[in-house]
């Protein structure tokens, strides 16, 4: 019977393993090597909710212009649609927290300042009345409403999934984490690129559907807060700001995550060399300190 139960374990996942971040970083860069040097989707994800420990899964966003690609989706992904019509965020909501594969629609988009940024309306009066409680008046609320990013042309529609489960090559990744979680993957995105000082852009409205919206037309990784209406809408559930990243700048960023866990013998700054990014016990407090005792003692 022991035997049995041996070889189960020894046949079974090496949760040990995945305990030991160090370890799990250099099999997940060994997947890369034999993939061609590129860590998969998958990796992705499991490499952000286990060595930064993220809650939520990255969303994958694409945006469809052409007719044949939207057509080939339809007719080869089992996805959802909105029985009725609801916001942006609640489509990667569901996406992040549920894992569903989804379509949205003009017709089905519920918010009026993601159709704005999505092209699939002008500058109205319910979009500068929708700003007036942010700004001075009305000539400042459509000044700046007029310096958001739009899309170059309305889309046919648009899909949110979970990376790992994304049926097509998304055009940008929209996370939610912690503060100190974002300034983690800042910072490897900062590395990964060369980049030096992180510019973020926060908008007044419209941070998830215009972030997207933005990361889309500039090209560059961003992190935001969140609108005023983040709790009431259900786009939060414990105060998390967004991070909103070009696909093509994800894999080189996790992947040098990953180099630097394992050189510095863990991913967290607060502490280097530790394995869990938010060890907040007073800092770097010399009184809180531990040694290893001899054998005996």
């Amino acid at each position: 019977m022991a035997d049995n139960n041996k070889n189960q374990i020894e046949t079974g996942i090496n949760t040990a393993m995945y305990m030991d971040d160090v370890e799990l970083a250099k099999r997940l860069l060994e997947n890369a090597d034999q993939n061609g040097g590129t860590l998969s989707n998958s990796d992705i994800v499991f490499a952000l909710r286990n060595i930064l420990k993220m809650k939520y899964y990255p969303v994958a966003v694409k945006y469809f212009f052409e007719q044949a690609e939207l057509d080939e989706f339809k007719n080869n992904v089992e996805y959802k649609t909105a029985i009725n019509a609801v916001t942006f965020c609640a489509y990667v909501a569901a996406s992040r927290q549920r894992g569903d594969i989804l379509l949205g629609t003009e017709k089905k988009m519920g918010c009026g300042n993601a159709k704005f940024v999505l092209k699939w309306k002008e500058m109205d009066e319910s979009e500068i009345k929708s700003h007036l409680k942010y700004t001075k008046n009305r000539e400042q609320a459509e000044r700046f409403i007029k310096t958001k990013k739009r899309l170059p042309e309305p889309p046919l529609a648009f899909a949110t999934a979970p990376l790992h489960k994304a049926p097509y090559t998304p055009d940008l990744i929209h996370g939610m984490c912690d503060v100190l979680q974002s300034y983690h993957l800042g910072n490897d995105w900062n590395a990964a690129f060369d980049n030096h000082p992180l510019e973020t852009i926060m908008t007044m409205n419209s941070s998830i559907c215009h972030g997207c919206v933005q990361c889309y037309v500039m090209q560059r990784f961003n992190i935001t807060q969140m609108c005023s209406s983040s709790y009431t809408a259900g786009k939060t559930e414990q105060g998390e700001v967004n991070w909103i990243m070009p696909y093509t700048q994800m894999e080189p960023t996790v992947h040098w995550m990953l180099e630097r866990t394992i050189r510095d013998g863990g991913v967290s700054f607060p502490r280097t060399g530790e394995t869990y990014p938010g060890f907040d016990i007073c800092k770097l407090c010399p009184f809180l300190t531990f040694k290893k005792e001899k054998k005996g003692k």
